[in-house]
């Protein structure tokens, strides 16, 4: 998938120093929780656990996002299924000097109009923390509207829906 600044593609075991760097930034950490990614295993583990057994179980799932101009990876953002949901939902996270310059709307963009072409659901889901402000402005600009909140590992999140525009 291509949009003007960006390319996002699928993980694969070249990113594990990424997303130990990612997955410890200090956002993810704060929004996210700690994944105690300290290693090259953990890593690796993550990749298995996460984003390529999602691909291989739903066809959809965490992704790459890096900029077209030199291929730097920036962040992460896709779809997960999680058990506690009854709709796909988005997810996204960016490296702390990626952050504000418009990168995670036009990802998370371009893999909603993914998701209206190819997932069977009319409806896609978000969560975040109650107190990620970038977050949920994000969700709101993207058209995303908050619905009941949903408890999940013991921490009360705020909930959005995306109804797609189908005929």
């Amino acid at each position: 998938m291509h949009t003007d600044r960006l390319r996002i593609d699928t993980f694969s075991y070249d990113d594990i120093s990424f997303i130990r760097e990612l997955t410890n930034s200090p956002g993810w950490l704060e929004h996210i929780g700690n994944r105690n990614i300290n290693s090259d295993q953990d890593a690796i583990k993550y990749l298995e656990t996460g984003p390529l057994s999602s691909y291989k179980v739903h066809s959809f799932g965490l992704m790459r996002v890096v900029l077209s101009s030199n291929n730097q990876p920036i962040g992460m953002c896709g779809f997960l299924k999680r058990d506690q949901l009854a709709y796909p939902d988005l997810g996204f996270a960016f490296l702390p000097e990626f952050q504000g310059k418009g990168y995670a709307f036009e990802a998370s963009k371009a893999l909603i109009n993914w998701a209206s072409k190819n997932l069977k659901s009319n409806y896609v889901l978000a969560i975040t923390s109650q107190t990620n402000q970038r977050s949920i402005k994000l969700l709101d600009k993207l058209g995303f509207e908050e619905i009941h909140p949903v408890t999940m590992n013991n921490q009360l999140l705020k909930q959005f829906q995306f109804q797609f525009d189908r005929p």
